[in-house]
């Protein structure tokens, strides 16, 4: 169904095990304080010995529960848990996930502390210390949806964050984007009658020619290129605070702007570029810079 296509979207799973063991402490102490304010299971019949075992007990549930699921699965199942293949269904059901355990861990040790201060659960004619029935177990269900609900906010949260982040990140790179596209190199050859000056993002690559570099450059819809009396070491010096410009060869420095497209074969890779009837080969050496380039 198109409508449920949504579910199929990728959601960042939050794997930063440092930051979820603060959320599960956090989450575990305002449990505690919940329970202690608002008394959403009714403990009037019981002592204040019996709230405090109540209490931490559900708060200890809930941390252990947590704990499970937010550091012990992603620990020891990473590959199910890689970010890269988290979807928005899968988010969902680790959710529900995460909401069954919490409410699975409470009502065993809800259940254990009846049996614990030797009261009867179903029992009607005898007081016991708390009443095993619908409205408790909708009590404890409800108790486990409020940690399941400031996992889902406090996510939400950090995705905010993180799309603000790189949107201002984005942002930046832009302007300076631009600003380096505005950017003029200039190649200073022995005889000044060669001397070439372009913007830094025509520059398509330079060649290495014996005595000489030819530069490769896009002039308007037209690629021309130019012989200049200098060295490639001294090409690749004035290149060298433009990091989408690479070495890639012993005799070629590219732009990687430029590049139409890549081919590869058990020597390396080719570079072909748009207007330009022969590829630039990239060498064994300089394969791993350019492929983190790339």
């Amino acid at each position: 169904m198109k409508g449920l296509n949504f579910l199929n979207k990728p959601y960042p799973f939050n794997d930063n095990l440092k930051h979820n063991a603060k959320i599960i402490f956090f989450i575990s102490i305002g449990i505690l304080g919940f329970l202690l304010l608002f008394q959403p299971i009714d403990v009037s019949t019981l002592s204040n010995k019996e709230i405090f075992y109540l209490v931490s007990g559900v708060g200890a549930s809930t941390f252990l529960s947590l704990s499970l699921n937010l550091l012990i699965l992603p620990s020891f199942f990473p590959r199910l848990f890689r970010n890269s293949h988290w979807k928005i269904w899968k988010e969902i059901l680790w959710n529900l996930w995460i909401l069954i355990t919490i409410s699975g861990i409470n009502f065993l040790f809800y259940t254990k502390l009846l049996g614990l201060f030797s009261f009867e659960i179903f029992d009607p004619n005898k007081v016991g210390l708390l009443e095993l029935n619908f409205n408790t177990i909708v009590s404890i269900v409800l108790v486990a949806v409020l940690p399941v609900t400031a996992l889902i906010t406090i996510n939400q949260n950090r995705l905010l964050q993180l799309h603000l982040k790189s949107a201002i990140k984005l942002n930046q790179k832009l302007v300076e984007n631009k600003e380096i596209d505005k950017k003029l190199i200039f190649f200073e050859s022995e005889y000044k009658k060669d001397n070439l000056t372009i913007k830094i993002y025509s520059l398509l690559f330079v060649k290495s020619a014996n005595n000489y570099i030819e530069v490769y450059y896009k002039d308007k819809d037209e690629v021309k290129h130019q012989m200049v009396r200098c060295s490639l070491l001294k090409a690749e010096e004035i290149l060298k605070d433009f990091d989408f410009i690479i070495r890639c060869q012993r005799t070629y420095i590219v732009s990687t702007k430029h590049i139409e497209r890549i081919e590869g074969n058990s020597q390396g890779y080719k570079l072909y570029f748009q207007k330009v009837d022969f590829p630039v080969l990239v060498s064994q050496k300089y394969t791993n810079e350019f492929q983190k380039i790339i």
